[in-house]
């Protein structure tokens, strides 16, 4: 049993190694610019060992969102928990895409969604969950905050959650060729201080 126990842990472990390589690679060049040998070229592994966990590559990019994704509602629980009012939760929501950057990432789902037309269905599915997903999580703190008196914007929680998230990916691509976070930060700053209400 224990046998069995630590072959399991291993082929986890393989397996959680594997997203990790692909996630990077996706988040640096795109879905379409990384193969399995590049995976496993890095991690010494035979392609025959990765398609024995991923038996292609549209199942590790559907379980790369759905890590991804995970991960992300994940932070957005500790956003609520940690910060107590609409703007401040709107500003952790920021330092979630500045973190990425920082670490000369891109968001994956904004990376796959330039790859969108050619993504296999599954993959495409599981980008505009991820979006729908916080798009949702945006307009009840934006609902929250306009009832509070805290923020104020034009048109619905809804138009302005879609607002954040595109203004968002955006800046994150524009800020990418010149390699300067500023460039980011400066139109978060913006969006941001559009929707504070103003005494």
């Amino acid at each position: 049993m224990d046998v069995l126990k630590r072959a399991r842990e291993d082929r986890s472990q393989t397996a959680m190694q594997i997203l990790d390589v692909a996630e990077r690679l996706v988040q640096t060049r795109g879905f379409n610019a990384f193969s399995y040998a590049d995976v496993a070229s890095e991690l010494k592994i035979t392609k025959a060992a990765l398609h024995y966990h991923f038996a292609t590559k549209a199942e590790l990019g559907e379980a790369l969102v759905t890590r991804y994704a995970a991960r992300f509602a994940d932070a957005l629980t500790t956003v609520e928990l940690e910060h107590a009012s609409a703007p401040a939760q709107l500003e952790a929501y920021v330092n979630l895409y500045l973190t990425v950057l920082r670490e000369k990432r891109m968001c994956l789902c904004g990376m796959l969604a330039a790859d969108y037309p050619t993504l296999p269905i599954p993959i495409q599915d599981a980008v505009v969950r991820f979006f729908n997903d916080n798009e949702a999580w945006l307009v009840q703190v934006l609902t929250r905050g306009r009832d509070e008196g805290t923020l104020d914007f034009a048109g619905s929680p809804a138009e302005t959650a879609q607002m954040i998230v595109s203004g968002l990916e955006g800046a994150m691509l524009v800020a990418r060729p010149f390699g300067d976070i500023r460039r980011f930060q400066a139109v978060a700053d913006q969006l941001l201080a559009g929707l504070r209400r103003t005494a």
